[in-house]
């Protein structure tokens, strides 16, 4: 008791009238606008393995003093289950933030989360120099604070820890950089998230400078203010181990050339909703995942040998795409765009596929519109959208009819597969006649016996 109480007040979440609610099942705890006569509840809490603060401002503890534990509160402090802590709509002085932090080193928690809270004033970091802590995830969504730039001194000071960080998100806070010497600081980082901020173009390319994030594998920059894919391209370059880099929601433009050279480890691209009406080039040559829905395509032409997984989503394509150039993909979708038909040497191509999804199309359910679907579903191929989101345009006597339901015969839908069999039998009849007129005239060898 005395150290969980010790805990929120080194954290400064002693304020308003408030109590704690543990969901036993999913072992997490939320305390909303715990008050120093509420503070028992927080025992309901020490069994959790999240625990979750909302409400409150500190400003009120920014003099609180904040001294060394002593060996026994040090102690119970490790004992305690807790791996993931949030706090939520909070004024955070970040005096106090910085003074507290520290009181982390004792405990077993590996994630720190920051939702809806404004960092007010500046730190005195120097305190946290050379102090390791346990927290390899940092999350900050919809958070303000003072401006990046200028504050590498504080990250500095931090680097003790920061440099073991391995999972870093900032989004919705209306980032506009990220100063170069930040991301050297962040040696150890696996994931980085700035999705939903300001970022464009310039401040991209001096974020990633030479020694930034050097062992970065996901980068994702969903919905910022990306413009040019070239300069993308440069920005990311020196990221040797990158492996996923998410571009979704940005409004890209082709350059006239760009000779740019993405990173090789690159395995999986997001280019999803950023307005193409082409595709971009050059693409990663390793590419095993490719996602360019929502866009506004009209045709897809791509060679990549090591791509798996393709998604073309709410397009404007009349056509599948060829898949020659692509002899991994095991993974095509391409629902809602505006294919009418799957001819045969197509549907042959696509039955080599684990999934394929092509539904919310107009389709037309003669032979290939619905032949096709048909024989795709019966392989086994088109998923859940099958057959409830696979529906009839034309022609007009079948239109809004599901496409499982349009009787299909062999004879409509592939004639050649009937024709052909039956040129040959009447040719082999021709053949087979011409033997026995022959052997039936006189002098020749027995007539032919009819079998």
């Amino acid at each position: 008791m005395n150290v969980a109480a010790l805990l929120l007040l080194g954290l400064g979440l002693l304020e308003a009238e408030g109590r704690c609610f543990f969901n036993r099942t999913q072992e997490h705890c939320v305390c909303y606008n715990l008050s120093q006569e509420s503070v028992s509840s927080i025992i309901q809490c020490l069994p959790a393995s999240v625990v979750e603060f909302l409400g409150g401002e500190l400003e009120r503890y920014i003099a609180f003093p904040i001294g060394n534990l002593d060996p026994s509160a040090i102690e119970m402090l490790g004992s305690l289950v807790i791996r993931k802590i949030i706090f939520g709509d909070l004024l955070v002085p970040e005096i106090l933030l910085a003074r507290v932090l520290r009181l982390f080193s004792y405990t077993q928690v590996q994630e720190l989360v920051f939702e809806r809270c404004i960092f007010e004033g500046r730190g005195n970091w120097d305190e946290m120099a050379r102090q390791d802590l346990p927290i390899l995830s940092l999350h900050f969504h919809n958070v303000t604070s003072a401006p990046l730039t200028g504050r590498e001194q504080d990250f500095f000071s931090l680097s003790s820890w920061l440099e073991t960080l391995q999972e870093l998100a900032v989004t919705g806070s209306h980032v506009t950089n990220l100063p170069c010497g930040i991301g050297r600081v962040f040696r150890a980082l696996r994931s980085l998230d700035m999705a939903q901020n300001s970022v464009g173009d310039e401040s991209l390319m001096l974020a990633f400078c030479k020694g930034a994030f050097p062992q970065l594998q996901v980068l994702s920059l969903q919905r910022n203010n990306l413009t040019s894919y070239h300069s993308v391209c440069e920005s990311v370059q020196l990221l040797r181990e990158l492996q996923h880099l998410d571009l979704s929601q940005n409004k890209l433009m082709a350059d006239l050339s760009s000779s740019c050279q993405w990173p090789a480890s690159l395995r999986i691209f997001n280019l999803s909703d950023t307005g193409l009406d082409k595709v971009l080039t050059p693409l990663p040559p390793s590419l095993e995942v490719l996602d360019m829905g929502c866009n506004h395509l009209h045709t897809v032409d791509i060679s990549l040998r090591s791509l798996k997984k393709l998604f073309l989503s709410q397009n404007m394509l009349q056509a599948s795409p060829s898949i020659r150039n692509c002899p991994m993909l095991e993974t095509l979708h391409l629902d809602n765009n505006l294919i009418t038909e799957l001819p045969w040497d197509e549907v042959k191509l696509l039955g080599r596929l684990w999934d394929v999804a092509v539904a919310g199309n107009p389709y037309n359910c003669s032979c290939s519109g619905a032949g096709g679907l048909q024989a795709l579903a019966g392989m086994g191929h088109l998923g859940q959208g099958w057959p409830q989101d696979y529906m009839c345009h034309s022609p007009p006597h079948y239109q809004g009819r599901l496409v499982k339901d349009v009787p299909v015969s062999v004879l409509q839908c592939n004639s050649a597969a009937v024709i052909a069999p039956v040129c040959v039998a009447l040719a082999l009849l021709g053949v087979a006649g011409a033997i026995c007129l022959v052997r039936s005239r006189p002098g020749l060898a027995r007539p032919c016996r009819r079998v």
